[in-house]
């Protein structure tokens, strides 16, 4: 007789859970970070925050719904104009403007939604970069805003973050770990719901998907909104460290879209994990090579081809072809608990007895 067993459906594994236990412990470390690094430290680590979320953002618009955006960027400024207005114009507290920035981003991504989901493949991606420039000529023409030129925020409203520029530093490094956190947990939470499975289904094989009932436009048109609404959050964070706004920085395609998607490519498309580590990798290559001017930009784009002809995957697919490993506990593995003690009729079974493998 063979050995009983015993299958569950388990998520977890012991690299999640080990993964799980060391980002409990790196976030407390960076939570403390205004009593243990410099304002330099603090200010570059506050841009890889922020970094971090807007290419995980665009990796579950491409990575997962499909929909490759080269006009993400009109979000950014959209949430970094919204601010100002908000701040300047309304008299609200620029960290309490955050959420109603993100809120404002959700809704005008509605209409847009709308128009250029009748586009599709390079079509699509086109149109996202042609209503970014909508954006961007339209806040041009905002004199209360500076117009073309640009505007910074009153002291006033700067000095209302915190009464000190040590304690308004360490609140926009909080604001940005902390928007971060949010991307990522906000993306783990819908990859694990239904909607995430059905996205999943969606980026595998998008006819079969719809074979099987999913629907796929709404599916889209929900990550895109909630996508936008992030989006304009982060870039409302971003111009709140910076003061000041243009309609050139803040509608930038090289900052806000190209070097999100060098992040996302080099790391991973379609994983949790390849937006960190491509990120990651990009500020270690800017920090050390940004000061060779446009000979940086090129190295950027070598490594970026090097990384495609010999990891397809990116550096995380790379890794987890050859090892296994899945960090964030969204997939279901099926484990065999092998019961002790019951003989085989060659005798007792020597293979993992009472250990769970995964199938």
């Amino acid at each position: 007789m063979n050995a009983a067993a015993k299958h569950t459906v388990a998520r977890f594994s012991p690299a999640s859970r080990a993964a799980a236990v060391v980002t409990v412990l790196a976030l407390i470390g960076l939570a403390l970070a205004p009593w243990w690094a410099g304002r330099a430290d603090m200010r570059l680590m506050s841009e890889l925050f922020l970094y971090l979320a807007l290419a995980s953002l665009w990796n579950l618009l491409a990575g997962y719904a499909g929909l490759v955006s080269v006009g993400q960027q009109a979000f950014v400024g959209f949430g970094g104009y919204c601010l100002f207005a908000v701040t300047i114009f309304l008299g609200a507290p620029p960290l309490m403007a955050v959420p109603v920035v993100a809120v404002a981003g959700a809704l005008i991504a509605i209409p847009v939604a709308f128009l250029i989901f009748r586009l599709r493949g390079a079509y699509f991606a086109i149109g996202t970069w042609v209503i970014a420039e909508v954006f961007r000529l339209t806040a041009a023409q905002v004199s209360a805003l500076g117009g073309g030129s640009g505007t910074s925020l009153p002291v006033t409203v700067v000095k209302s973050i915190a009464a000190s520029r040590s304690m308004r530093e360490a609140a926009t490094y909080w604001m940005a770990l902390g928007i971060a956190v949010l991307v990522l947990v906000v993306v783990c939470v819908l990859l694990r719901s239904r909607r995430g499975l059905a996205l999943t289904a969606i980026r595998d094989n998008e006819l079969a998907s719809q074979s099987l009932g999913i629907d796929i436009w709404r599916a889209k048109f929900f990550v895109y909104v909630i996508t936008a609404g992030l989006t304009a959050a982060v870039g409302a964070l971003i111009f709140l460290q910076k003061l000041r706004i243009s309609p050139d920085a803040a509608f930038s395609v090289n900052d806000w879209t190209a070097f999100v998607i060098f992040i996302v490519v080099i790391g991973g498309i379609g994983t949790i994990e390849g937006p960190i580590i491509g990120t990651i990798v990009f500020f270690l290559l800017r920090e050390t090579l940004a000061d060779l001017g446009s000979v940086y930009l090129m190295i950027l784009g070598f490594v970026a081809i090097i990384i495609m002809l010999r990891a397809p995957n990116g550096i995380w697919g790379f890794v987890r072809e050859r090892t296994g490993l899945d960090l964030f506990a969204l997939s279901r593995r099926v484990v065999t608990n092998h019961t002790p003690g019951v003989a085989s009729r060659n005798g007792p079974s020597k293979e993992n007895d009472g250990e769970p493998k995964a199938t």
